[in-house]
């Protein structure tokens, strides 16, 4: 499965190639949270795959669904059965392109909005996401924090368990992308 996606990302940074910069990771993070009165549930990636071309500013995000990990593995279980349905939708992907005019060949830290598409369990949403870029030493970081509704993205929460699932999850991303040769 892990080439399958390294097969796509390839050819989706292919598709951007011209003369420019491109920086990319296989090892980023995301990590997402639910909290509840009832239970709070956390998850979290380090298997991230991404993409920057530097000139155009689009980006692509890849994560396999089956690569987050629960303190509780019955959690696990469940979101891969039962919520995002791992094997139907073995992905969730977010390509977009970073709105504001940087330079990222340049240190510094940047307050960014990137806007594009999010794909989870098969279903697209036009998304604009806040983020913070750091460019230090030929290295980009991406940093991000935000909320995706489960009604977007159409997961479905049987009423038994509404009360132990937030209707809102809050994502957490931070990756670090290098020059790629």
């Amino acid at each position: 499965m892990k080439k399958l996606v390294l097969a796509a990302l390839f050819g989706f940074s292919m598709a951007l190639v011209s003369n420019a910069q491109m920086f990319s990771t296989s090892t980023g993070k995301v990590s997402f949270f639910s909290k509840t009165p009832m239970e709070n549930i956390d998850a979290e990636s380090n298997t991230v795959l991404a993409v920057l071309k530097a000139d155009t500013k689009e980006m692509a995000i890849i994560i396999t669904n089956t690569s987050f990990k629960f303190q509780n593995g019955l959690m696990e279980e469940h979101f891969n059965e039962k919520y995002v349905e791992s094997e139907k939708f073995p992905k969730s992907i977010f390509k977009g392109k970073i709105n504001e005019n940087i330079d990222l060949t340049k240190d510094g830290e940047y307050t960014v909005t990137v806007t594009g598409k999010l794909t989870i369990h098969g279903v697209e949403v036009d998304r604009t996401i806040p983020g913070k870029i750091i460019v230090k030493g030929g290295t980009i970081q991406l940093k991000s924090n935000f909320s995706v509704k489960n009604a977007d993205h159409k997961i479905e929460i049987p009423t038994i368990v509404t009360s132990k699932i937030a209707e809102a999850i809050d994502v957490t991303v931070d990756l670090i992308l290098t020059p790629k040769k």
